[in-house]
């Protein structure tokens, strides 16, 4: 089988305006020496009201000002890929430039859209993010591609292999209808070297568009991995600023180390829990569909810097405890066991939200409660009346903070449960709730969401890792 890279490059990635796409090109012409290369591009970083912004967040906020019945333009949107035109061999320049406005104005118009409606949502929000970011992206990209003699074309979206439901606005993934889209993409594949495509972006059958959550891109190269596996070896490369650490560097300054080996649980866990990893439900669809392949996490300055991403990973000679890491804004759900359920299978088959884990269980007056943790807060906020249908006497807890040990072999750690929440206490800070468990390779201690509690927690539990000792 030939051999396909699937390599996802987000905004940080591109950097502001582009000014890391030479490094991007350099990069690919390394992948593309002995592998197809599919590159997935998210929208670029840009510089708004003198803050580092995405475009994303850009075209968000002008549809709540056409929403709001403000008046807008598509300067801001158009200044990043403007500048990237000059990457563009001169001779491409003018016919890049003409798509550039092409897809802008597509924007444009839905922009009016919302003004007119008064309202930004569904398919209209969905064409102002896909024309003004992503799919515009990987157009302007191929260009480049191009200008740097690579043989090289652009998905468009007539031809878009990632087939999702009608829920316009947090998609979810149809493999199946996906696989019998793929035909074309294939032959596009087939004759080219390297060819960009939009991540976050999807269509219904019924050709509309519609997007993932945030993180999304990061599902597109996974649902492009599953869709190619049974024609080529592929294997998923995400191109970031850095390998993954022991901890977030943002927070944790000290001893930290460069981890070479994950296991899916591992990504998973500690996508969900707070680390910028990989988007958690990217590794949910892989595992769902069958699928095993090797994703990668690249540092693209240094690109010896990798860590590996499998089902099974080889190498369990590392440190047993992988991460540690934290997450903000949380909430917990109390309610009866016997409700709770009912409250599950709703979530998975009518929101397909999975951003939750279920903690140990506690008895009162006889009667078993279940206690569930959500990971995003304002997620329960917007649907607390649903959440509370399933058992009117449930009660939510918000400003909550999770930090979780991470590690699918921490068997091997003598009393770590206990030591980490030690070190816990002494940074002055109080456990409302601890859950460990050797089978689900996580270990969970909720504090209070209020300040600095969970940076310090997290520096704390992590300053204990380099003197653990290990069997």
């Amino acid at each position: 089988m030939q051999n396909l890279i699937v390599a996802k490059f987000g905004g940080s990635a591109v950097g502001i305006d582009g000014i890391l796409i030479p490094t991007i090109i350099k990069r690919i012409n390394e992948l593309k020496k002995d592998s197809k290369v599919i590159a997935v591009f998210s929208a670029p970083l840009t510089t708004y009201n003198g803050k580092q912004r995405s475009l994303t967040d850009i075209a968000l906020e002008l549809g709540r000002k056409a929403e709001n019945g403000q008046s807008i333009d598509v300067e801001e949107l158009r200044k990043p890929y403007l500048k990237i035109l000059s990457l563009v061999d001169k001779k491409l320049q003018e016919e890049c430039k003409k798509t550039i406005e092409l897809f802008l104005e597509k924007a444009l118009s839905s922009l009016r859209e919302a003004l007119q409606k008064k309202e930004f949502a569904n398919e209209i929000r969905a064409r102002v993010l896909a024309y003004s970011g992503e799919i515009l992206m990987s157009n302007v990209m191929s260009y480049v591609l191009k200008s740097s003699d690579m043989k090289s074309d652009v998905v468009s979206f007539d031809i878009w292999p990632i087939v999702t439901d009608e829920n316009i606005e947090s998609a979810n993934f149809l493999a199946t209808q996906s696989s019998e889209n793929l035909e074309e993409m294939e032959s596009l594949l087939e004759k080219n070297d390297v060819i960009s495509m939009g991540g976050f972006i999807g269509k219904t059958t019924s050709n509309l568009e519609t997007t993932y959550e945030r993180g999304g891109s990061d599902r597109t190269a996974a649902d492009l991995g599953i869709l190619f596996s049974k024609k080529y070896n592929t294997k998923i490369d995400f191109e970031k600023d850095s390998a993954v650490l022991s901890a977030d560097p943002r927070v944790v300054k000290e001893e930290l180390e460069y981890i070479t080996h994950l296991s899916y649980n591992e990504a998973r866990i500690a996508g969900m829990f707070g680390m910028k990893i990989l988007d958690p439900i990217a590794i949910k669809e892989i595992v769902e569909n069958g699928v095993d392949m090797p994703i990668i996490i690249t540092d693209m300055c240094n690109p010896s810097k990798i860590t590996t991403i499998e089902r099974n990973p080889g190498d369990k000679n590392g440190h047993p405890l992988k991460i540690v890491t934290g997450k903000k804004n949380c909430a917990i759900l109390r309610m009866e066991s016997k409700s709770s359920q009912d409250l599950f299978d709703s979530l998975e088959k009518d929101k397909r939200y999975s951003e939750f884990v279920v903690l140990s269980p506690f008895t009162k007056d006889d009667i078993e409660f279940t206690r569930i943790l959500f990971l995003d807060g304002d997620y329960v906020k917007r649907n607390e009346r649903y959440v509370l249908a399933f058992d009117p006497l449930a009660s939510i807890t918000y400003n909550r903070g999770v930090i979780t040990l991470i590690g699918d072999e921490m068997w091997r750690v003598q009393q770590i449960a206990s030591k980490a929440s030690s070190r816990v206490g002494e940074a002055g800070l109080n456990i409302l709730n601890m859950d460990a468990q050797e089978e689900t390779s996580r270990i969970i201690i909720v504090t209070e969401d209020g300040g600095d509690n969970i940076e310090r927690a997290i520096c704390a539990v992590h300053a204990e890792r380099s003197k653990i000792k290990f069997v």
